[in-house]
């Protein structure tokens, strides 16, 4: 059970020492997103990691309003783009395109960055 002085301790930290929670990541594997079709390729993995990850940001917050310390960064990790994308790029471009939907991933989830690229 927690006692009082570490209550008190942890209130100290948190408003003299400004503790807080650095960044929570959430890894997802996107192996299964691979396909010879860049197009399919880039919509398999917006999908997954719109549907995976679309309460990351909210879960986020809510544990930041129940212990009272701020998470400065929330992220994404996701399989190195080399692994997924390699059939269907054939160019740097089409490798661009994928980190654009990334991009846009990061966007609309509101989360911070999506690293693995």
């Amino acid at each position: 059970m927690i006692g009082i002085n570490e209550i008190t301790e942890t209130n100290n930290m948190i408003d003299d020492q400004h503790l807080d929670i650095r960044t929570i990541t959430m890894g997802i594997s996107l192996r299964d997103c691979a396909s010879e079709n860049g197009e399919r390729c880039r919509t398999r993995i917006f999908d997954k990691i719109a549907k995976r990850a679309e309460k990351l940001v909210c879960v986020g917050e809510d544990i930041e309003r129940r212990l009272g310390i701020p998470i400065v960064n929330k992220r994404i990790s996701v399989t190195p783009i080399g692994f997924v994308g390699s059939n269907a790029c054939k160019s740097t471009k089409d490798f661009v395109k994928i980190a654009k939907t990334l991009d846009r991933c990061a966007a609309e989830l509101k989360v911070n960055f999506i690293g693995g690229y």
